[in-house]
């Protein structure tokens, strides 16, 4: 199937519309990396608190958590309701790994 770009008929598009979307492809690689390496570093986390018998969620260090990155994604122009509804997604995402290794542990 070609492009509608390729398209006789099809509009270019704009050097300026093709430079945004290069900048948030790239954005996106590096939020990728950035999430992989939390999330080894979450990992690690995980297997300590299996070792120790420690609870795989920690409510008082996720408020904290979710209201530091509220206060940074305002400073930051970023819409706070996002920003939590993300490291809320997160959150749930790294204690069910937390789980999974207090399970594989028992």
């Amino acid at each position: 199937m070609s492009s509608p770009a390729s398209e006789p008929n099809a509009t270019p598009t704009p050097a300026e519309l093709l430079s945004l979307r290069a900048s948030i492809d790239n954005i996106d690689a590096a939020l990728v990396h950035l999430l992989a390496e939390r999330f080894k570093c979450t990992q690690r986390v995980g297997e300590l608190k299996a070792r120790e018998g420690m609870p795989p969620a920690d409510p008082a260090r996720e408020e904290r958590q979710i209201a530091r990155l509220r206060a940074l994604a305002d400073e930051s122009g970023l819409d706070p309701e996002f920003a939590e509804k993300f490291i809320n997604f997160v959150i749930a995402e790294v204690i069910h790994h937390h789980e999974a290794i207090a399970d594989s542990t028992d």
